[in-house]
């Protein structure tokens, strides 16, 4: 953190470190995404500014963002241990099984645990953590304890940790990974207090707020992140780190699966 503000968050980067890699890059999206720039142009974009979209939400949105994502899923399922792996392997395989042996969407629904697991894991350790904006209009931010006046053009800094692991709505396992939390009714309503697109779980992206565009595409591959993992292995065992961007995780041992599918 420390190198990272003044290195970072300071100054732009020179474009000429990048322009040369960035145009390799632009060339092949403009080929490889022609079906993807046709819709774009079709809706009244431009190909470039499409090309351009497409590029960064691949390189940065998908390939960055889930290689944070990915880690710190399984750094929360190792760190929990075997009885949940039990408990992810017997709905996950339960519900392939149901489904003829295949990953549907339909079976997807049916596994709440795993879905649960996915939004605590991103409550617990959300990938962007923090967030800074300038205040367009005069507001009050609420918080239990107080309101706080923001004028118009003031600069506006939050860190999401703190409202996530509120122990005033999560309860004494606030700061605890609880794989369970949001399964049924009662665990759903917690959803409105994970904060990790940048909006609420229960609302959706559009054109007049700040969330993230892949929000629900985010949780959907860190479900079927855990069903391709779970079917292939009934359990592993990993030793967990940090590193300059997020969490290391490094495989120390896996059991292959002995049942369903993935099973030799």
């Amino acid at each position: 953190m420390i190198l990272e503000e003044p290195l970072l968050h300071t100054f732009p980067l020179p474009p000429c470190l990048v322009k040369g890699d960035y145009k390799a890059l632009y060339k092949y999206f403009s080929t490889a995404g022609k079906k993807a720039l046709d819709t774009a142009e079709s809706l009244g974009l431009s190909r470039e500014e499409a090309c351009h979209n497409l590029l960064f939400a691949t390189t940065f949105n998908s390939y960055g963002g889930l290689k944070v994502l990915f880690p710190g899923i399984l750094a929360n399922i190792a760190t929990a241990g075997e009885k949940l792996h039990e408990k992810l392997v017997a709905e996950i395989r339960g519900a392939v099984a149901e489904a003829s042996g295949k990953v549907t969407l339909a079976a997807l629904e049916k596994m709440e645990l795993t879905k649960s697991v996915v939004w605590e894991a991103l409550r617990l350790d959300p990938p962007v953590k923090f967030q800074y904006a300038h205040a367009k209009t005069d507001l009050q931010i609420e918080s239990h304890d107080g309101v706080y006046q923001v004028k118009k053009g003031e600069m506006l800094f939050g860190y999401q940790p703190l409202a996530t692991k509120d122990a005033r709505v999560f309860g004494p396992t606030a700061k605890e990974f609880v794989p369970d939390r949001f399964v049924g009714e009662e665990g759903s309503k917690l959803l409105k207090y994970v904060y990790w697109s940048n909006g609420r779980e229960t609302e959706d992206p559009s054109t007049e707020n700040k969330q993230c565009p892949g929000k629900n595409f985010v949780v959907l591959v860190g479900r079927l992140f855990l069903v391709e993992l779970f079917l292939r292995y009934d359990t592993f065992t990993a030793k967990v780190g940090t590193e300059l961007l997020g969490t290391s995780v490094v495989f120390t041992g896996v059991t292959k699966a002995t049942s369903g599918p993935g099973a030799e």
